[in-house]
């Protein structure tokens, strides 16, 4: 795709909608983080306005420790070619040290070699592909919140165990759509059960999932696995409850938000299994986590990557202070290494690790979307079913075939 005049102009212009968070000071050293994500498109309530938001909560928070922070944005458009342009200009004419969230997996695998060669910092909580730790690592780069492996172990394994063995799955045509169906099928198989068929319909773009609907409710399979995420898990989820189609299967939306389940309500979502890192309810620091940030996105609460984009951003600002501004804005790879080696601890995810691959161990909660008489207030939509700690949620080191861990 030729990228136009136009559409840089429009993403420039979406990075400068984001003002400096801190004023700088003669002769202090500035650190710039640049949030690269879907601010118009299908992820925009899972990720947009409220990452860039979450960011600067963190940098607030952090405070002054000797340096200045900048924050800026861009929407990226799903489009890979786009992003690649973006951070090559953020890069090398403006001065970006951190770049952090990056949903769509096509994008965030694209934008991975550009950080290498620039030798700067990666931290990704929007996008869901396993291969970012795997097959396309990089030292240069930390997945914070979650990937497609967890998914398909946490929600698809519950699925699985509840008796639901044959699948069909409506899949988003590029890399995370195709990986989350490759991984969720490897589980089914593995316990026995069996891929009826699959739907792979084309992103972004698709807004009509009807025919792939009635093609899984012929299948004669017993779980819809949804394999997308957004926008498009919400169409879906509507879609096939208009259809009826939910009277005759399970729906397992692989990857879901509590920003989808406001958007699809109470009554359409209720009964849902779902997985993720975070969820503002569930203990007194994710409360008051949520509480200080609230009155910023009263009308978009958090999700997991929003968590993710705060938890990222004040974990590599304490690695910078306890490195040195000018050190860690030298070398990506010695502040990505200094940050695995330091503990993890934040009001969201509580204590965690990030492993040698770049894989930061957040626990996996299996939540079941509440009844609407099971609610008791806004954005109360969540009762935990289970929990898998970090160091069993995700792919063993070994089977990931990163090139730099050492076997």
């Amino acid at each position: 795709m030729t990228i136009s005049r136009r559409t840089l102009l429009s993403a420039a212009a979406a990075s400068s909608a984001f003002p400096l968070v801190r004023a700088r000071a003669q002769g202090t050293p500035t650190i710039k983080i640049g949030v690269l994500n879907d601010q118009s498109g299908p992820y925009t309530n899972t990720g947009g306005v409220t990452s860039v938001i979450c960011t600067k909560q963190a940098v607030e928070e952090f405070g002054s420790k000797g340096f200045n922070v900048e924050v800026i944005s861009a929407d990226h458009q799903n489009k890979p070619d786009l992003a690649v342009s973006i951070v090559r200009q953020w890069f090398d004419r403006d001065g970006v040290d951190m770049l952090l969230d990056v949903p769509t997996s096509s994008v965030a695998l694209a934008v991975q070699g550009v950080v290498k060669e620039k030798n700067k910092v990666y931290l990704n909580s929007g996008a869901a592909s396993a291969a970012l730790t795997g097959e396309q690592c990089s030292p240069n780069f930390i997945h914070w919140t979650y990937d497609t492996y967890m998914l398909a172990k946490s929600t698809g394994g519950a699925m699985v165990k509840a008796g639901g063995k044959n699948w069909y799955f409506l899949t988003a045509d590029y890399a995370f759509g195709k990986q989350l169906q490759s991984d969720t099928s490897a589980l089914v198989n593995a316990a026995g059960g069996k891929v009826m068929g699959s739907s792979a319909y084309p992103f972004p773009g698709t807004t009509d999932f009807s025919s792939f609907l009635l093609q899984a409710q012929a299948s004669g399979a017993q779980v819809l696995g949804l394999c997308n995420a957004g926008g498009d898990t919400v169409n879906s989820i509507k879609q096939a409850n208009e259809f009826g189609l939910n009277q005759s299967m399970k729906i397992a939306a692989m990857l879901m938000f509590i920003t989808d389940v406001h958007a699809l309500g109470l009554d359409v979502a209720k009964g849902l299994n779902l997985t993720e890192s975070f969820y503002w309810d569930l203990n007194d620091r994710t409360r008051a986590w949520t509480n200080r940030g609230k009155p910023k996105t009263p009308k978009n609460w958090p999700n997991m990557i929003h968590a993710g984009c705060y938890s990222a951003t004040l974990h590599y600002l304490k690695t910078v202070a306890d490195m040195g501004a000018a050190e860690a804005k030298k070398d990506g790879v010695a502040t990505v290494n200094r940050m695995k080696a330091m503990p993890v601890e934040d009001d969201c995810f509580g204590k965690t690790k990030i492993r040698e691959d770049g894989r930061n161990l957040v626990p996996a909660y299996l939540f079941e979307v509440k009844k609407p008489s099971e609610s008791k207030g806004p954005w109360d939509y969540y009762k935990q079913v289970a929990m898998t700690p970090g160091d069993e949620a995700f792919r063993p080191l070994a089977d990931g075939h990163c090139y730099f861990i050492k076997s």
